[in-house]
């Protein structure tokens, strides 16, 4: 907006008398009334009229109040526009993320009922004798083996990916851009000896196929959980749905959370066993602070 300044100049009437040149020697004559003479004798006046001057300023204060104004807003729009983009950004990764966790955990259950059910019929033929010491050694080895995985990703994360293997790991230390990270290669490294185990033992008969069968199914369970529980409910890379209201669940993701925090030196390491690796270092306290902060968090989003 800009304020007016308007100047008026008033200009008089203004005499201005023209006289003959010599006229101190000529003598008037009063009895020639309308003698030439008189006519050029009588004053002249010249008169210039009223006229009035418009000047319009800008005013400097208020434009540059208008700046600042410009100023403060354009920092807020920018910053609402990256936060749109990164919303809209992180929508895409977890979708694209829960797309993948759906659809391999829903392959590999499918393949590993399917494998089960197959290789234990064709087992069954001919004889038609069921094999209890195989059927039992291979869902003992099942449960052995997920359990095991728990301990040997307890040991490695610790002996390998916190050491030589850091420049992998660091990756999901780290802010993650994009719906993958290069710490997720050693999901694929730890299924290659599953899927070697479990391809041995669904192609052979005997006690020991059938342990090799089971080690690879226990693996592979154990892999699962570890996705829906690490990934999901402590990471938010995925909806995870109920998973996320139990207890003991909670404990889990709480704990590893102070495991990224490195308020104990890393620990916990491991992450179905992380409360009780709290627990032998003094960490309970704030593990239930954890996760009273976790709950309101989650409740509140």
């Amino acid at each position: 907006m800009a304020a007016g300044l308007t100047a008026t100049i008033t200009l008089k009437p203004l005499n201005r008398h023209y006289k003959p040149l010599f006229s101190h020697l000529q003598k008037p004559n009063p009895t020639l009334i309308f003698s030439p003479l008189r006519c050029r004798t009588t004053p002249k006046t010249q008169r210039l009229k009223n006229f009035t001057l418009c000047v319009l300023m800008e005013d400097p204060k208020h434009d540059t109040q208008l700046e600042i104004e410009e100023e403060k807003k354009t920092p807020i729009l920018v910053v609402s526009q990256k936060l749109e983009e990164k919303l809209a950004r992180k929508k895409s990764e977890r979708l694209t993320y829960l797309v993948a966790a759906v659809m391999s955990s829903l392959g590999i259950t499918s393949l590993g009922v399917l494998s089960v059910y197959l290789r234990f019929s064709w087992q069954m033929e001919g004889s038609g004798e069921i094999p209890w010491s195989e059927m039992f050694g291979t869902f003992a080895l099942s449960v052995g083996a997920a359990v095991g995985m728990e301990f040997w990703a307890r040991w490695a994360h610790k002996a390998l990916w916190h050491a030589s293997l850091w420049h992998m790991h660091e990756s999901h230390h780290r802010t993650r851009e994009g719906a993958f990270e290069l710490n997720d290669v050693f999901a694929i490294i730890n299924a290659v000896p599953a899927i070697a185990l479990l391809n041995f033992g669904f192609f052979h008969k005997g006690l020991v196929p059938g342990l090799c069968f089971g080690a690879g199914l226990g693996i592979t369970v154990f892999g699962m959980a570890y996705m829906f529980v690490h990934d999901g409910l402590v990471h938010r890379r995925f909806p995870v749905g109920p998973i996320a209201n139990v207890p003991y669940f909670r404990r889990v993701a709480a704990a590893h959370k102070l495991h990224h925090s490195d308020k104990f030196n890393g620990v916990p390491y491991g992450l179905f066993l992380g409360p009780k690796e709290l627990e032998e270092v003094g960490g309970l306290e704030e593990l239930e602070k954890e996760i009273s902060r976790r709950t309101k968090s989650y409740n509140s989003s």
